[in-house]
């Protein structure tokens, strides 16, 4: 597999114990090694079972309890700020209803996106502070202080182009990734930036042929299926052309452990300290 195999083994780096293989060693310009994981945990909008989902906090866990990558999804504001949210509305997580692409970043700003979080886990403001949207630069530079975790970008409109100019400009690129089903979006991403991997996402009844001649068609790395489709046949025909095989999105133990054992090396969970322990027994 193409972005996932270990090139260079100096020391070993994780939460939980594991082995050479689970690392994947990346050399950068100025001669410096990043130790970048690779343990097939992603932290699905950050730690988003422990914080409200898609905020700085939610990708500072993510990090901190050792995902190899953490996935966030982006718009674009009215003001052509690119920011990190979900919905196209905020009216699901925050204490207000705007329409993202309608709005400017600084009436963004003032909802508080921890809302529905605090009130499906029954905390209070005390135990959970209001968060504002966060922009997909404050979270790149939240990962580029290290060098463990790296970030799957998702748009949720056509913004890929911006996105892509936006981490270049940065020299942010061996640290990101990017996801998602649009078939087109993922197509931009490897015409701008051919070597930022790719993660397509597939439903669970897709054809699996074609989505694997498509992949090689785009050179895309990792076809990543809804978890209710993953079969050890459709593992096998995957891995063996060369592509990685993941499954979204999932946060149970049981079908943690059922796509495990058929062979899925990348597991998109709201869990990811579960998904950790559980590879490490």
């Amino acid at each position: 597999m193409r972005f996932f195999v270990a090139s260079q083994l100096i020391v070993v780096l994780a939460v939980a114990p594991c082995s050479a293989a689970d690392l994947e060693w990346m050399k950068v310009s100025n001669g410096h090694v990043a130790s970048f994981l690779a343990n097939g945990v992603t932290a699905h909008r950050g730690n988003s079972s422990e914080f409200p989902e898609n905020t700085m906090p939610a990708f500072q866990s993510g990090i901190d309890v050792g995902a190899d990558w953490v996935e966030l999804d982006i718009l674009r504001t009215k003001d052509g700020k690119l920011v990190v949210i979900h919905d196209r509305t905020t009216g699901r997580v925050g204490d207000g209803d705007l329409v993202v692409a309608d709005s400017t970043y600084e009436a963004l700003a003032k909802i508080d996106v921890a809302t529905d979080f605090r009130r499906r886990n029954g905390k209070t403001v005390e135990d959970c502070p209001p968060r504002s949207t966060p922009l997909l630069r404050d979270v790149l530079l939240l990962v580029m202080k290290q060098d463990r975790t790296r970030l799957s970008i998702q748009p949720k409109m056509d913004c890929v182009a911006d996105a892509v100019a936006l981490v270049k400009s940065m020299k942010a690129e061996r640290w990101v990734g990017f996801n998602d089903g649009n078939l087109e979006y993922m197509a931009d991403v490897k015409q701008l930036a051919p070597d930022i991997p790719v993660f397509w996402d597939r439903g669970k009844d897709t054809n699996i042929a074609e989505d694997i001649a498509t992949a090689g068609k785009h050179g895309f790395e990792a076809l990543v299926l809804h978890h209710e489709g993953v079969t050890p046949k459709k593992v096998r025909k995957i891995k063996a052309a060369g592509i990685a095989v993941g499954a979204w999105t999932v946060n149970d133990s049981d079908t943690m452990s059922r796509l495990l054992d058929a062979g899925v090396e990348r597991i998109y969970t709201d869990h990811p300290r579960l998904l950790l322990t559980l590879k490490s027994r």
